[in-house]
């Protein structure tokens, strides 16, 4: 029994001896350090195993992560190069030549019928060319590099600037965005213009696109369509009159007119109607030009003061660059020595 007692209390005494030996072990294992600013912290021995173990773990994530990243770009990378992708090599060539100016033309498809669908006035229809020109400007406000749009009848060239890179210069991109904004503006803005008139059917516009490589061909080029307004609408402002006025047919009408020149469709004009075609409207004989220019746009602002209960509205003037219609001859050079930042190259 004795000896039972002493065991007993050897172990009790060993138990507290070890229990003492590790506190100690522990605080002599503290270390005390001070950071930049000279405070003092502590670092103790279990924190850093664990941090040593977190960044293990943290490496091994990345680890497979990024295997498993590099297996998904491969897989995809094959699954992009289909055995079908040789079809690509049917496709065209259409870049447009560079340093060149690129211009895209849309013509109205079958707008004969469609403004005898939709009772435009004849000869001119004021409503008509004013929503063609509005479509002009939508256009050139969401595509890029246009520099210069003119539109007569039911026809509109864009000028796209030479240096411009848009879509890497293919043709077929320049004419189906130009086509199709177009188009859409035509629909979306025709009650604004056509209110009492509604869309029978949605009008169709074709295009083209043409390459000049210098200034001059593109100052040709805007003259011939300028020249062709005045040969059409001379003839048309005359055809109608004698439809309208004289009571004839078109057929005899255009009997009528068959083989005279501009001087004698004047004299018709002035003898018979008392029509001056010099003081017909300046939209009619030349046509739209589109420039851009600087707009000063008035806009109602209501201004509030830190000592007022109720605001103020304000006038406020903002200057923006919007393109804008101009009814001038485009022949001459004085158009071109007026606005030289068309050309420019660098504008």
């Amino acid at each position: 029994m004795e000896r039972f007692l002493h065991s007993r209390k050897w172990i009790k005494n060993y138990k507290e001896r070890r229990e003492m030996r590790t506190s100690t072990t522990a605080r002599a294992a503290t270390k005390r350090h001070r950071n930049f600013r000279g405070e003092a912290f502590l670092v103790l021995p279990s924190a850093g195993r664990m941090w040593s173990a977190c960044n293990v773990k943290v490496r091994d994530c990345w680890a497979v992560t990024s295997v498993t990243l590099r297996r998904c770009l491969k897989l995809g990378a094959a699954m992009a190069k289909s055995k079908f992708e040789y079809v690509r090599n049917f496709e065209a060539d259409d870049t447009c030549l560079a340093h060149c100016w690129v211009v895209v033309r849309l013509d109205g498809r079958n707008f004969h019928r469609f403004a005898e669908k939709h009772n435009f006035a004849k000869p001119n229809d004021s409503r008509a060319l004013h929503l063609m020109t509005k479509c002009a400007q939508t256009v050139m406000t969401e595509l890029e590099d246009i520099v210069i749009a003119y539109g007569q009848s039911d026809e509109y060239s864009f000028v796209f600037k030479r240096k411009s890179n848009w879509f890497k210069r293919r043709a077929s991109k320049f004419m189906t965005h130009v086509a199709s904004q177009f188009a859409s503006s035509y629909v979306f803005y025709w009650r604004d213009y056509f209110e009492d008139q509604p869309l029978l059917y949605p009008p169709g516009f074709d295009g083209r696109v043409i390459v000049y490589p210098n200034n001059q061909t593109l100052k040709d080029y805007l003259s011939w369509r300028q020249a062709d307004c005045h040969v059409n609408n001379l003839y048309n402002t005359v055809f109608w009159a004698l439809v309208q006025q004289s009571g004839l047919t078109p057929v005899q009408a255009q009997e009528r007119l068959q083989g005279t020149l501009a001087a004698d469709k004047n004299e018709i004009l002035f003898s018979e109607f008392n029509i001056n075609y010099n003081n017909e409207p300046l939209m009619y004989r030349k046509g739209t030009v589109l420039i851009w220019q600087k707009v000063g746009e008035v806009t109602t602002k209501e201004v509030k003061l830190p000592a007022e209960i109720e605001g103020k509205k304000m006038a406020v003037t903002r200057t923006r660059i919007k393109p804008v219609p101009l009814y001038c001859d485009i022949i001459g050079d004085a158009f071109w020595k007026e606005h030289p930042e068309i050309l420019d190259e660098d504008s």
